[in-house]
């Protein structure tokens, strides 16, 4: 049963508890978190509350917002749920929108549209709008806007010594730049304030290629090949996926390896610039329209229900189409577990410096691996695939790291690493935040 801790003064949810294994749950279904206590937070003042408690006690904190990543390593310790906190405060003359740490990306992307503005959310609507952006936020306009925390203008975040804090560049320089790129693990982001973008519509969408007709390493050579003409405000993306035979999956996917590049661009000529990607080979399928800005999660088409899965990423100085190519065979169908890949072209605003932590902004891919299986499992199909691309790998993407809590190589460059752990040193020297997946 819930009850209320007499030192605490808010209801907790402790193992057994009724609603103890939903809260600690949610859309990445991979494996298993069981910490100690669960703090249901529904205001800033719950977490500052939580947070004390924790403190007083040496409980590791970690924070779980939507579930799309969870939290790793807080087994015995405390786990903060913000889902409850969903508050969103559009000002269409500032062009910003403010939300709390529960928010999901659609109901930003829903609360911004009748004012002609648009979020810079990912290909998610359900992921979490602040966990996201902590972690950079690479999303569908990336290559014209940059990352999600390029844009915010502030912060409201709990230290580890209780205090709320109002965080700005002028405020607190060490402790914003910090925040913006190492997720949740100096201090827990209770709300932000975000610039919007005026966006109605945009061009965009998928062509689909069969996997087992066209050889999907000749795609991925035409894709790479056209990345290089492309305008800077023209995002895209490569995915090769290997889908189950379910009833439940549309007839042109189903039991398929499917090929795809994925397009979002907000200027004109967009059929013109995607016109040589055609020539790939016999299309499976076309999605590529006009479309407003409310129907833009439809491009990637991400899976909506909590499924398992574990994954990594890397970052790419270049992206050499023969060892990709490599990827690709080592991934595809004939793989011990299904895998998904997935390449991003990055560039563009994306390599514009800015005050805050997100690391490798002179990447120009972004690969990204997913599978299904045991962590054992995963990491015996992820792990080769990585090295094939060792000699071109900057790092990896802290928003990209699935069920990777364990290892923290190469998630930044050693400046950057170097100047997180003084801001750590100063906000979090107790180590009460551990690292946060928790997007």
């Amino acid at each position: 049963m819930t009850y209320v801790d007499a030192h605490l003064d808010l209801p907790l949810l402790r193992p057994g508890d009724a609603g103890y294994d939903d809260e600690v749950a949610g859309f990445q279904l991979g494996f298993a978190q069981r910490p100690a206590v669960v703090v249901p937070a529904r205001s800033a003042a719950d977490v500052v509350a939580a947070v004390r408690y924790a403190a007083a006690r040496g409980l590791p904190v970690g924070v779980q917002a939507t579930g799309h990543g969870l939290p790793g390593g807080y087994d015995g310790g405390m786990l903060v749920s913000t889902r409850r906190m969903d508050g969103i405060c559009v000002d269409p003359g500032a062009g910003t929108v403010r939300v709390q740490a529960g928010v999901r990306w659609g109901r930003v992307a829903a609360a911004a549209e009748p004012y002609g503005l648009a979020p810079l959310n990912g290909s998610a609507p359900s992921v979490g709008a602040v966990s996201y952006t902590l972690g950079g936020g690479l999303g569908i306009l990336a290559r014209e806007f940059g990352y999600a925390a390029d844009h915010v203008r502030w912060l409201e975040a709990v230290t580890a010594d209780g205090e709320l804090r109002h965080v700005t560049p002028e405020s607190d320089p060490e402790l914003y730049w910090a925040l913006l790129g190492a997720g949740q693990s100096i201090a827990l982001v209770t709300e932000l304030e975000i610039g919007l973008v005026p966006v109605r519509t945009l061009y965009g969408g998928s062509l689909a290629f069969d996997g087992r007709v066209v050889d999907p390493a000749s795609v991925l050579r035409v894709y790479a090949d056209w990345t290089r003409t492309v305008p800077d405000g023209l995002t895209s993306s490569f995915a090769a996926v290997p889908y189950p035979d379910l009833p439940t999956l549309p007839p042109h996917l189903r039991g398929r390896y499917v090929v795809s590049i994925r397009v979002a661009h907000t200027g004109a000529g967009g059929e013109r610039i995607v016109a040589p990607l055609r020539e790939a080979g016999p299309l499976l399928s076309d999605s590529l329209r006009v479309m407003p800005y409310a129907e833009s999660h439809t491009i990637h088409g991400d899976p909506d229900f909590p499924h398992a899965y574990h994954g990594d990423s890397a970052v790419l100085r270049d992206l050499d189409v023969e060892r990709a190519g490599d990827v690709l065979k080592a991934t595809g169908p004939d793989a011990p577990g299904m895998c998904v890949v997935q390449v991003n072209h990055l560039g563009g605003a994306l390599a514009r410096p800015a005050p805050n932590a997100v690391p490798y902004r002179e990447g120009r891919f972004l690969v990204r691996l997913l599978t299904v299986g045991e962590r054992e499992q995963a990491r015996a199909v992820l792990d080769p695939a990585f090295a094939l691309l060792a000699d071109d790998t900057l790092g990896r993407s802290l928003n990209f790291a699935f069920g990777a809590g364990d290892r923290n190589s190469g998630l930044y460059d050693p400046e950057t690493r170097k100047r997180l752990a003084r801001v750590k040193e100063t906000y979090d020297p107790a180590n009460l935040f551990r690292r946060n997946y928790g997007v």
